[in-house]
């Protein structure tokens, strides 16, 4: 006789694949109860399979934290790189700082995986570090234009990337903090945090941009 479904169990549709389905589970788990709580059998009973199914997919619960993580970069890179391009360098990097806030705003758990939980071992997915990478060489890619005859070399452009990538995260990561409630902020100030900081950036990348320029010309 086939068991009848817990209300907190996900039916997987017939076209979503076991594989799938183990990671939109995974993540049901997680948003509700906290990575603390995931384990594959948590994820088969919520799926209404055998607590063996999923292993046949993910060795451990680190494969399948490992992959869940690395779905989360490659959405992550997609929507950045489905920003409005432009050919304006500053401009580009705009949009690539609109998307990157969207992003984290609009998916709270993708977010808060990639950047705020421990990773498992990296052995169980080599994959996780490709993709994590991929997601940092958008911003890398789109920074590259704006050095164009400075002659900065890739470590420049990287520990630029670390500081465009650091003041985003920082903004995201305090915009969706409960302590925004309590600061006596006028409403302008909020609205406006975004686009503020992205001027600064703005500045800081034009004053470095000419500070390259300036070291290259007394040079020659």
């Amino acid at each position: 006789m086939t068991r009848k479904p817990k209300n907190d169990e996900i039916q997987a549709p017939e076209t979503l694949e076991l594989k799938d389905a183990c990671i939109e589970a995974a993540q049901a788990v997680i948003a509700e109860h906290g990575i603390e709580k995931l384990s594959l059998r948590d994820v088969a009973r919520r799926l209404n399979v055998s607590h063996q199914a999923p292993y046949k997919h993910y060795p451990s619960r680190d494969h399948l934290l490992a992959e869940v993580i690395r779905r989360c970069f490659r959405r992550f890179t997609v929507a950045l790189n489905g920003r409005n391009r432009s050919d304006d360098p500053i401009e580009d990097m705009r949009a690539l700082g609109t998307r990157y806030l969207s992003f984290a705003l609009q998916n709270p758990l993708e977010y808060r995986l990639m950047f705020g939980t421990p990773w498992p071992q990296v052995e169980a997915s080599p994959d996780l570090v490709i993709d994590s990478r991929h997601s940092f060489n958008v911003l890398r890619e789109a920074l590259t234009p704006l050095y164009a005859g400075t002659g900065a070399g890739a470590d420049v452009i990287d520990a630029d990337a670390m500081f465009v990538w650091s003041s985003m995260h920082g903004l995201a990561t305090i915009l969706q903090s409960q302590v925004m409630q309590h600061l006596d902020l006028k409403p302008d100030v909020i609205q406006h945090a975004a686009e503020n900081v992205m001027q600064m950036i703005d500045v800081a990348l034009l004053a470095r941009i000419t500070s390259l320029s300036s070291t290259k010309l007394r040079a020659t």
